[in-house]
């Protein structure tokens, strides 16, 4: 059976949730997101403008804006689980790891990162941090491991993530 999906603006509660996870980071640039409601709530970054021409279609589009993360229950407790492009709506000033170019490219193809190829980093109470290259430019989303020298960042997601896919 073909599951219906919702379209609609998040809602203020959900705002919020996505707001919080953004303060983690930095802040939030980017205000309006939709959630299209399935077996999931996913949530997308929407055009202002282009969000009211969608509100006053009869048929519901298939996608829209930018996938940012989806909403889920975990432990009772509603969390947004951002995903990588998630981080280019928010203004990163804290939580963050700058690479050398050479772990930089090792994390991209899903490697963990030694300390020795951390040129800096800002870590304040969240164990993710957001992977930036030396110009600045996300690479994804890293775990500290603080205690190690050898996997000093886990990679959790990359931005070639879906290059290393199967089909």
């Amino acid at each position: 059976m073909a599951e219906s999906l919702r379209y609609r603006r998040a809602s203020s509660w959900e705002y919020d949730l996505i707001l919080r996870e953004a303060e983690k980071y930095g802040d939030l640039k980017h205000h309006t997101f939709a959630v299209v409601e399935g077996r999931f709530r996913d949530v997308y970054a929407v055009n202002e403008r282009v969000w009211a021409g969608i509100e006053n279609l009869r048929t519901k589009p298939y996608s829209y804006g930018t996938f940012v993360g989806t909403i889920k229950v975990d432990n009772l407790v509603e969390r947004f689980y951002p995903n990588v492009e998630f981080f280019h709506f928010v203004d990163v000033r804290r939580n963050y790891v700058v690479l050398t170019p050479k772990a930089g490219f090792l994390f991209t193809t899903g490697k963990d990162v030694p300390r020795s190829g951390v040129r800096r980093y800002n870590w304040q109470g969240t164990k993710r941090l957001v992977v930036l290259d030396e110009n600045g430019i996300i690479l994804g989303v890293g775990r500290i491991n603080p205690n190690s020298k050898k996997k000093f960042i886990l990679n959790v997601t990359d931005i070639g993530e879906f290059l290393r896919r199967e089909r």
